[in-house]
């Protein structure tokens, strides 16, 4: 029994509970009873149930700041602490300090105790304020709270300690503070543990190890294909559902299809969620812009708006979520962010969902994202510093950042400056992927943006849909630069105005006629002032606004500047510098004279192009192969494109295909599902050379040694493949191991160029939701289950030891679906796509006896 003392230590407390995956019922109970007995009062808040009015609790408990209450908590003053805290608090006898206990993950140091060894006096004083600042604690001595000691070496009288009584503390150098510090992040403290830190001892070229991101599952793409597969199922009666009593609106922007709007409506549903059309009863919102009355009232009334992706999170985890957490479950724009237009970014050593998360929030973003590096990118986004990509990026003078840089410009909205040491820091054996997805969005970035109430919007071209009365009044100016406008029409054939004010008839009590001298300067002494002139006076005004729009604009931006602008203007090269409408004044000057009409008609017809005439995929051509004819092969393509000749890289987009013989690659793979017509690389030289569009029919590919060598003829694929329509592998459900020769990407463009599904193949029951899918599937609905590839599950694999291991594992999971297991060469698949028909997969399969003799 707790003494008298302790009984009352929480009696002023009147804290809610906030149940989650990490917290449970059972744990949240035992803690409110805790509270109890000493005093307090607590309330239990189950998952997907909202929280009572934060205002009447002194604290809310919860081991994350995922759930809805939690910005208005915030607003409030309201701490949010986790249930440490309570157990703290009781230990010490007093109420702790709730800052060391947020679950914010912007204190990142939150569950750190640190304590320092042997190290100079100046960083043990950055460090503890590091890691005080992040949301840790500093222990002067050894206690049973301490987690990390920071250390040189493990000779050191704490270091001893630790080691004799065998006490669960990290011993780490100090480096791992300072990579901490200046990235913002928490990464991996194994390079730095003692006694043999890794960035001490591992040389150079010496492989990063790199872990999966947890973070990014189910966070990459903001525009999944399918309905997760774990949604279709039912969640137990003992588990109530993220979406329970929940009113949700399907955005008519997402695209989707009836049957798949179907489905999801159908799953959420079964969850105990409603539907809605109206934006004003919904407490979710789903859709796939920042745009559009529906999107902006959701936002201003404070409701859920997320993505389709983060409905599918919900649907997956039955575990609610920010939509903000994720910078990829939150709609995007249409537009993109200002100035990444022009940006041309490549990746660098990330792999997996980190890799395929930053090139969909490249594209996000509203940059290019290339997969090969060349001069005339801008960037290189890299997770560590040590690769031939980064050293070429600087040897050309790139941007060479990691991707901090490409989050927090999302997050803000505003291309940040790659100069930011923040941006350029890599620690020596960290592979950044694993930290990649921790940025959130700013919610009054976004409302500044994207969603602010009417009174302070900017004109905007979304604004168009309004009556006519809101858009004028949009368009007005400020009061003081109004004034200035005024004054400017008045000097520039305005209305008469006297003492700065605009004369109305309700002003005056009687209308004067204007002085003989003023309508003479007109140029008319008969006219007297009449509708026509007021509408012609206010055009001149117009006209002038337009003209002194960009001065004003810039001015109003100089004026805001700290000490105003006394002490110089911007230059040129400033990004966010308000430009003057050259265009309009050369445009202007040349009405002056004949001369510069022609010149501009003849610009005009030297700068149009003829229409293009086919659009040519193109593959081993020889002379634009090799490091130093980047610059050649961007000269050709553009002289292509003059003679009518659209040189493309999407096989779907092809018309013609031209390589030197019959090859293997990617592209010449995929281009023959689409039966384009197929030339020789000549055709391409002799179009250069005669400076004219050659006909094709000239040039046929003719290549019988490699037909021989594969076994089929090119002219009957192509036909096959205008016949398949793209169905060759309709209904094969093709998996594959993911460090096979060549790339998993390389294949499954394969596969989908054909119709058949991939997936990546990783040991695990990632086979046991295929029964499930194939019940749903309408595409599938109205195939024969003795089609090939039907009653069969494929596996892409070499024969070598490694890729073996997993074979016994795929032959259980498809004997479970009552599927036959087929383990194959990339032979049958290359061989399918390329004859365009169907091959028995006995003569390609793998057996365990060939394991022997292949070395890997």
């Amino acid at each position: 029994m707790a003494s008298d003392g302790e009984s009352k230590l929480l009696e002023q407390c009147n804290i809610c509970i906030i149940c989650s995956k990490d917290l449970s019922r059972d744990t949240a109970e035992q803690l409110a009873a805790t509270i109890s007995q000493h005093g307090g009062e607590a309330t239990l808040v189950e998952p997907g149930d909202a929280v009572p009015e934060v205002t009447q609790f002194s604290h809310l408990v919860s081991h994350t700041i995922d759930f809805p209450a939690y910005d208005t908590a915030c607003d409030a003053l309201i701490p949010v602490v986790k249930p440490q805290w309570v157990n703290t608090s009781l230990a010490k006898r007093k109420l702790a300090n709730p800052r060391q206990y947020s679950p914010d993950p912007r204190l990142f140091l939150n569950d750190v105790v640190v304590t320092c060894g042997d190290i100079p006096e100046g960083d043990k004083d950055a460090i503890i304020g590091g890691v005080v600042a992040k949301g840790g604690l500093y222990s002067p001595r050894i206690s049973a709270m301490v987690t990390h000691l920071v250390d040189l070496t493990t000779d050191s009288d704490k270091a001893r300690l630790v080691h004799a009584r065998k006490l669960p503390i990290k011993v780490l150098l100090p480096h791992w503070f300072d990579d901490c510090l200046k990235l913002g992040r928490r990464i991996d403290e194994r390079p730095y543990t003692l006694p043999d830190p890794e960035i001490l001892r591992a040389g150079p070229d010496v492989p990063i190890r790199w872990q999966e991101n947890k973070d990014l599952v189910g966070a990459s793409s903001p525009e999944p294909s399918k309905l997760p597969s774990r949604a279709k199922s039912v969640h137990s009666e003992d588990q109530r559902s993220v979406f329970h009593e929940k009113c949700v609106m399907l955005s008519t922007d997402l695209g989707i299809g009836v049957h798949l709007r179907e489905s999801i409506e159908t799953v959420l549903k079964q969850g105990g969620a409603t539907m809605t059309t109206d934006v004003n009863h919904a407490d979710m919102l789903i859709c796939r812009y920042r745009e559009g009355f529906v999107y902006r009232t959701a936002s201003r009334l404070n409701k859920e708006v997320g993505n389709l992706a983060w409905l599918y999170h919900l649907m997956t985890f039955n575990t609610y979520t920010s939509p903000l957490r994720r910078l990829l479950h939150y709609p995007i724009s249409r537009a993109g962010i200002p100035g990444f237009q022009d940006l041309k970014i490549s990746l660098s050593n990330y792999i997996g969902e980190a890799r395929i998360y930053l090139e969909n929030l490249i594209a996000a973003s509203g940059a290019e994202c290339t997969k090969t590096l060349k001069q005339e990118n801008t960037h290189l986004i890299t997770a560590h510093g040590n690769s031939e990509k980064c050293s070429a990026a600087r040897e050309w003078g790139l941007q060479v950042v990691n991707h901090l840089w490409l989050e927090e410009s999302y997050a803000k909205w505003r291309l940040q400056p790659a100069s930011d040491p923040r941006y350029s820091h890599f620690p020596l054996r960290t592979n950044l992927g694993e930290v990649a997805g921790q940025t959130r969005l700013d919610r009054d970035v976004l409302e500044h943006i994207f969603f602010s109430s009417e009174d302070t919007v900017p004109p905007s071209p979304r604004r168009a849909m309004q009556s006519k009365d809101q858009n004028t009044a949009a368009m007005q100016p400020p009061a003081e630069t109004k004034r200035r406008i005024e004054n400017a029409a008045e000097t520039t054939h305005g209305t008469p105005q006297a003492n700065g004010k605009s004369r109305r008839p309700s002003e005056h009590k009687k209308l004067q006629t204007p002085a003989r001298s003023r309508l003479m300067s007109e140029g008319k002494e008969n006219d007297t002032p009449s509708s026509t002139s007021s509408r012609r006076s206010k055009e001149t005004a117009t006209a002038r606004l337009h003209d002194i729009a960009p001065d004003i604009a810039l001015y109003e931006k100089e004026m805001k500047r700290v000490g105003g602008v006394i002490y110089g203007g911007r230059r040129k090269s400033d990004e966010d510098r308000v430009r003057e409408n050259h265009k309009k004044r050369r445009s202007v000057e040349a009405q002056d004279g004949s001369d510069g009409e022609h010149a501009n008609e003849a610009k005009r017809q030297k700068k149009s192009r003829p229409p293009i005439a086919m659009h040519l995929l193109i593959t081993g051509y020889q002379k634009w192969v090799g490091k130093g004819n980047e610059k050649k092969e961007d000269a050709d393509k553009r002289h292509l494109r003059d003679l009518g000749i659209m040189v493309v890289q999407d096989a779907r987009k092809c018309t013609h295909i031209a390589a030197p013989s019959i090859l293997r690659t990617t592209k010449f793979v995929n281009a023959l599902a689409y039966g384009p017509t197929i030339v020789h690389t000549d055709f391409i030289t002799d179009c250069l050379k005669k400076d004219e569009l050659m006909d094709p029919a000239d040039f046929p590919l003719v290549d019988q040694a490699s037909e021989k060598k594969f076994g089929f003829s090119l002219a009957k694929s192509t036909a096959k493949a205008k016949a398949n329509k793209n169905k060759l592998l309709r209904g094969y459900r093709i998996h594959c191991v993911e460090d096979i020769r060549g790339g998993i990407d390389a294949f499954k463009s394969i596969i989908e160029a054909n119709g058949g599904e991939c997936l990546p193949f990783r040991g695990r029951l990632g086979l046991a939701n295929q029964a499930r899918r194939e019940e749903s599937d309408d595409e599938d609905s109205d195939m024969d289950d003795n089609q090939p590839g039907r009653n069969e599950v494929f596996l892409l694999s070499s024969a070598g030891p490694k890729h073996a291991r997993l074979w016994p594992r795929f032959r259980q999971l498809a004997l479970d679906i009552k599927k036959t297991p087929r383990i194959v060469r990339v032979d049958w698949l290359l061989d399918m796509a390329m004859s365009q028909e169907p091959h028995p997969p006995e003569e390609y399969e793998l057996t365990e006896d060939m394991v022997e003799d292949v070395d890997e």
